[in-house]
């Protein structure tokens, strides 16, 4: 079997081409999941950030709403944060066993 370098460089840079656009569209989808019959809901991007929280009035004091729902959006970036990296290095490890290199940005990792 005849391997042409060329053909490797021309396919990687096929593949980092669709892993930016690809980013590009996950930037662009964001999705909404509720809990208590609509009492909460937390809208998330595609690239894995909490973009809004919203707490209705009836689940706690209307005074403490908005600071609840920055609290809550804070934390749960943390965590998102938190699980990406990890995610990352355990990616990274495994790929790095095999002699590859995790593409930056993987699983939302890296820079955003």
């Amino acid at each position: 079997m005849n391997i042409n370098p060329f053909d490797i460089l021309k396919n990687a840079q096929k593949i980092q081409e669709q892993m930016g656009s690809m980013q590009e569209k996950l930037a662009s989808i964001s999705e909404t999941g509720s809990a208590g019959g609509g009492m909460v809901e937390v809208e998330l991007s595609g690239k894995m950030e909490v973009l809004r929280v919203r707490v209705k009035e009836a689940v706690v004091d209307p005074q403490d709403i908005a600071m609840l729902q920055d609290l809550v959006a804070a934390a749960m970036n943390q965590a998102l944060d938190k699980v990406k990296d990890r995610v990352q290095r355990e990616i990274g490890a495994m790929a790095g066993g095999m002699g590859l290199v995790s593409p930056p940005g993987f699983f939302g990792g890296g820079t955003s």
